[in-house]
Parts: C-alpha cells; sequence; structure tokens
C-alpha cells in the first residue's frame, strides 16, 4: 500500500496537468427567471474525442489465403442441405401457389373488364 500510494504521489507531482480535472458547471433551466422553479439540470457534452484519442490502434496482421480457405471450408461443412423429398414437396407447393394465385389475378382482370365494358356500353347508349 505505502508503495503504490508513493507512486501515485509521484506521479502526481510529475503530471499535475492530468490530475487536476475541473468538475463542468450544470446550469439549472427555469421557467420563468423570476420563479427560478427548476425543471432539470443540463449536464454539459462530453466530447468523444478525448475518448478516441486513448484508444491505440493495434496493427492488424497480414491477410492469409490459406487460412482464409481453410475457414471457408470448415463453414461450408456446416452446411445442412435439404432432402430430395423436402425439395419435391416445396416445389410442388409453390407451383400450387403459383396456379392459385394466376387463377384469382384472372378472375378479378376478367371482373373489371366486364364491369369496364359494361360502364363503357351504357355511356355509349346514353349519348346517341
Amino acid at each position: 500500500m505505502a508503495v503504490s500510494g508513493h507512486i501515485s504521489v509521484v506521479w502526481k507531482q510529475r503530471n499535475p496537468r492530468l490530475t487536476t480535472v475541473k468538475k463542468p458547471e450544470t446550469k439549472t433551466r427555469t421557467v420563468e427567471p423570476a420563479r427560478k422553479a427548476v425543471l432539470g439540470k443540463i449536464e454539459p457534452v462530453k466530447a468523444p474525442a478525448a475518448a478516441a484519442a486513448a484508444v491505440v490502434k493495434e496493427k492488424k496482421p497480414p491477410f492469409n489465403l490459406m487460412k482464409f480457405i481453410a475457414e471457408v471450408r470448415q463453414e461450408a461443412r456446416k452446411i445442412t442441405w435439404t432432402s430430395r423429398k423436402e425439395t419435391w414437396i416445396t416445389t410442388v407447393m409453390v407451383l400450387i401457389m403459383v396456379v392459385l394465385a394466376g387463377a384469382f389475378f384472372f378472375v378479378v382482370d376478367s371482373g373489371l373488364g366486364a364491369l369496364t365494358h359494361l360502364l363503357t356500353d351504357l355511356g355509349q347508349s346514353k349519348g346517341q
């Protein structure tokens, strides 16, 4: 304990600028200056540059092609492929949905076409 206390005292003596940090003042927001009703404290914004300066960038290792290929092969072994039966069932389901959607849009298009034809014929017969 005595040694660490001595080290901190020596460090503070050598770096006085770093140890004497002044606490920022907080301002109080009020409704009206005469009333002094406190709504909340406004804290000062801390600069992110100080945090970024403290981070020391580590040097990246160079790209290793053989390691990359080995990792790709390892990940490829983890892939689970669907069976032939699952693929067949999914394909049939997609085809059924395509036929049903086609039939639905055919019925809607035919109905709208017939309605449009009826309205245009009605407009032509009144005009004559």
